[in-house]
């Protein structure tokens, strides 16, 4: 490995230390539907996403909370010896992508079938810190 390989390799290793995400994949919900409720806490501080989040009424939300419980543990993990509200964590970013797809079939009139396709997604949650005390 050459020299400047190797100094972007040890750039993007110290960038990536820094950022603390959860992803959730497969799940059975359509992306359309967990966007509706991602939209809603993307930028916001942790505290007013987890009140959003918990009041919801939505399916898709109890997801989501519980993805940015675990995205707040892996943020603890590595910085044990601070407090999360000191570092005034918000979502960074949050990416919803289409998962796979099952495909089924439903009977309809005269013999015919229709398909109905049964999607899910991956969701990516990505924290950021203001400020990080030690």
């Amino acid at each position: 490995m050459g020299n400047r390989k190797r100094q972007s390799a040890e750039k993007f290793k110290e960038n990536k230390k820094n950022i603390f995400f959860a992803k959730l994949n497969n799940c059975p919900t359509s992306p359309r539907k967990m966007r509706l409720v991602a939209d809603q806490v993307r930028g916001l501080g942790i505290d007013s996403a987890l009140s959003i989040l918990k009041f919801s009424p939505k399916e898709a939300s109890r997801r989501l909370e519980k993805l940015l419980l675990t995205a707040i543990n892996n943020w603890q993990s590595k910085n044990e010896n601070s407090d999360f509200e000191k570092a005034s964590l918000f979502i960074k970013e949050i990416r919803v992508d289409s998962g796979s797809m099952l495909k089924r079939l439903r009977t309809a009139p005269q013999g015919r079938a229709h398909r109905i396709r049964k999607r899910s997604n991956h969701v990516t949650m990505i924290l950021g810190a203001n400020n990080i005390q030690n």
